[in-house]
C-alpha cells in the first residue's frame, strides 16, 4: 500500500527554499519567507485545483492570485529588488501567473496544472540561483 500522496503545484518551489532556509547564510531570513510563502501559495492552488476540478468557486479560488503575489514579492526580497527587476525569472514568473489566472478565472484545469509547471520553475530557478552565486563567492 502506498500512503496517500497530496497534489502539490510548487515542489520545486517548497525543496529549494527549505533548503536556502537551514542554510546558516545571510539570506536566511529571507530563504525562510519564500519558503513560508511558497507552502501557503501551494496549500492554496490544491484547494483552487480541487474546486476547478468540481467546476465550484472557492475561498482558495479567490485567494490564489494574492498567494502568488505574495511569494513574487518574497522571492524578489531573497533575490534582491534590483536583480529580479532585470531578470529572466521575474518576466518567466509574470506569464505563467497571468496563465494561472486565466485558467483559474475560465475554470480551465489543465491550463492551470500546465501554468504551474512553468511557474514552480521559475520561482525554484530564481531561487537556486542566488545559492549557486552565493556558493560561488565562498572561498
Amino acid at each position: 500500500m502506498h500512503p496517500k500522496q497530496e497534489p502539490s503545484f510548487l515542489p520545486l518551489t517548497v525543496g529549494v527554499a527549505r533548503s536556502a532556509a537551514t542554510d546558516a547564510g545571510p539570506q536566511r531570513d529571507r530563504a525562510g519567507e519564500v519558503q513560508r510563502c511558497a507552502e501557503a501559495a501551494d496549500a492554496t492552488a490544491v484547494g483552487c485545483w480541487a474546486a476547478l476540478l468540481g467546476g465550484c468557486q472557492s475561498a482558495e479560488r479567490r485567494d490564489l492570485p494574492s498567494r502568488l503575489r505574495a511569494l513574487v514579492a518574497a522571492t524578489s526580497g531573497y533575490v534582491g529588488t534590483g536583480g529580479w527587476a532585470v531578470s529572466a525569472h521575474r518576466r518567466r514568473v509574470a506569464e505563467a501567473q497571468l496563465r494561472i489566472n486565466d485558467a483559474v478565472r475560465e475554470g480551465d484545469g489543465a491550463e492551470f496544472a500546465e501554468a504551474f509547471v512553468g511557474y514552480d520553475q521559475a520561482i525554484a530557478t530564481a531561487v537556486v540561483s542566488v545559492q549557486s552565486n552565493v556558493e560561488s563567492a565562498t572561498p
